[in-house]
């Protein structure tokens, strides 16, 4: 392909949220615009692809505007499910949670995320009960370290929670954000 590809910046124009990267090429952003749907130039199978086409995840356009030296394009769209692959709302996710849904799909045997999503909703909630009161124990008579550490096994287990209840943290900044 001899025509040069634009960075392609995907955000969700009610969060804000940066959702993904891809690229286009001059017929991809056409497509792009005549159809409201978003499009893309596949670098690996070199080819054009509509976002969603397989998983109906598809992103409806709302706006285009390109950079300042038209090499790269802001895309703001209203999307019909989660942008990543894995089925996180975005694919700039934090580590951690992506740890989790991988765990998930892969499975492996003696996997603390698969054995507390088998043991279900209720088992999960109470684990953070716990650790949430060992949170507090520390914080009032323990170390930092010790802070820390109760404070990531709160943390761990809230996103398991919500992973249990098919429920993104993506949700919960967005309810953070409309708080404020």
């Amino acid at each position: 392909m001899s025509e040069e590809l634009r960075a392609a910046i995907v955000q969700d124009d009610a969060t804000g949220r940066v959702l993904m990267l891809g690229w286009m090429d001059e017929e991809a952003l056409a497509l792009t615009r005549s159809s409201g749907l978003v499009h893309f130039f596949s670098r690996s199978r070199q080819k054009l692809w509509q976002k969603g086409e397989t998983s109906g995840n598809t992103m409806h356009v709302v706006e285009i505007s390109h950079d300042c030296d038209d090499d790269a394009v802001l895309v703001r769209v209203s999307a019909d499910g989660p942008a990543c692959h894995d089925g996180a709302t975005s694919c700039f996710t934090p580590w951690l949670w992506r740890k989790i849904l991988r765990r998930e799909q892969d499975a492996p045997e003696g996997s603390y995320v698969v054995e507390l999503l088998n043991e279900g909703t209720g088992r999960i909630a109470q684990k953070v009960g716990e650790e949430a009161v060992e949170l507090v124990v520390a914080a009032l008579s323990e170390d930092d370290q010790r802070v820390v550490e109760e404070a990531a096994d709160v943390w761990f287990h809230t996103l398991v929670l919500l992973r249990s209840r098919g429920l993104d943290p993506a949700s919960v900044e967005d309810e953070l954000r409309r708080r404020e």
